[in-house]
């Protein structure tokens, strides 16, 4: 039998065939070491690296000026952001409570050696959305210092107003990164019309790339300081890190292979709005299948129009992890189980009793049929 997957919101899988096709012929043809030797080879790697660059600021509708660093995932892309700030005792940071550790850790990491205060953005407990109102009065009582909000929930697939609350967010001078690993490929972006200065993205969720490549998008109004050090190919006698952006934050051998993975994917013609519109039909059919099983509860936000393919649920009498077991032993159907690495949303969700939630991420290559399994799946599991 053969297996469905349906845990896209881990890692898209499969890829587009250009991007096996990308990786493949690089590997064989080109795999040098992009920004250290002036011969034919790294020249034309260190061009598919800046035609990347490129293709990911038009994707994510940012400025000209506007700089793309790459690193190894979304979540070193975190740290460098983060790492990057300079701390006071005296700081406030909003986070939403969707929040991946990729950011949250980090954060933890960094209040514990400078004491800075962690709020969270109001959430509305019924519709499991953002509280744009209550934000507003939560800004004017405790300024914002720094203001760090996912895209999109990897737990209820809400795609959080991240535009709105970054422009309340400015009046009061903040700084503002979003986390898009769930988001960009997916959901429109357009950095250029929002007050967000950093904005994450990780190659092999939405953007249907390889793992190995993530990166930022940064603005122009805020500096990092160095949070790696080591080799860049660039001014190689001075013991401190170049200057110029991106190279100060690009430490070692860029992931040619990787990056060209991800530009074929980019260069891929998907018409990503109507991908959106597709992931959203196939959640609700499945969502409103699963509301007729006995004993199913779901973790959604109202809105439909605020969601992606991501799907959270529970079975009563069951644990998620006892559910996601029989669907992969039973029925050949991969789910991810569990907590999902957020650690703030499920005191919301009050899931705490079934070990987490049982999640579903659609993907470009999901079929009905498929969820149609799931869900005859469900039903015979909630039967016992």
């Amino acid at each position: 039998m053969e297996e469905i997957y349906l845990d896209n919101a881990a890692t898209t899988f499969p890829k587009p065939e250009c991007v096996y096709q990308a990786m493949d012929e690089i590997a064989r043809t080109g795999a040098v070491n992009a920004g250290r030797g002036s011969y034919a080879l790294a020249r034309k790697a260190s061009g598919l690296i800046e035609s990347t660059r490129k293709q990911i600021k038009e994707l994510a509708g940012a400025d000209d000026v506007a700089e793309v660093v790459f690193t190894a995932s979304a979540t070193l892309a975190c740290n460098l952001i983060l790492g990057g700030f300079e701390w006071k005792q005296t700081d406030i940071v909003y986070v939403s409570p969707f929040e991946h550790n990729a950011m949250m850790r980090v954060l933890h990491h960094y209040q514990k050696q400078y004491g800075f205060k962690i709020l969270e953005l109001a959430l509305d407990k019924e519709s499991l959305e953002l509280d744009l109102p209550q934000i507003r009065f939560q800004f004017t009582r405790e300024h914002p210092t720094v203001v760090v909000m996912s895209h999109v929930s990897n737990v209820t697939g809400y795609i959080l107003p991240v535009d709105e609350v970054a422009e309340s967010a400015k009046q009061y001078g903040a700084v503002v990164a979003v986390d898009g690993s769930q988001a960009l490929g997916l959901v429109p972006v357009k950095l250029k019309e929002s007050g967000i200065d950093f904005y994450v993205f990780a190659g092999h969720k939405t953007l249907y790339g390889p793992f190995g490549v993530g990166g930022f998008i940064s603005g122009e109004n805020v500096s990092l300081k160095p949070f790696l050090a080591g080799g860049t190919g660039s001014d190689s006698l001075n013991p401190d890190m170049p200057g110029q952006m991106p190279g100060v934050l690009e430490p070692g051998s860029p992931n040619i292979v990787a990056i060209a993975g991800l530009y074929a994917s980019l260069e891929d013609n998907c018409d990503r709005e109507a991908e959106l519109f597709r992931e959203r039909k196939l959640a609700e059919y499945l969502t409103e299948n699963l509301k007729k099983v006995d004993g199913v509860l779901m973790y959604l936000p109202q809105d439909e129009t605020k969601r992606t393919g991501i799907i959270s649920f529970s079975i009563e009498g069951y644990r998620a992890d006892e559910v996601g077991m029989l669907l992969d032993e039973d029925y050949h159907i991969a789910v991810r189980t569990g907590y999902q690495c957020a650690p703030l949303i499920h005191k919301y969700l009050k899931d705490e009793r079934y070990g987490g939630v049982i999640r579903v991420g659609i993907g470009r290559f999901t079929k009905q049929s498929e969820l149609e399994t799931l869900v005859n799946a469900i039903e015979e599991i909630a039967e016992g």
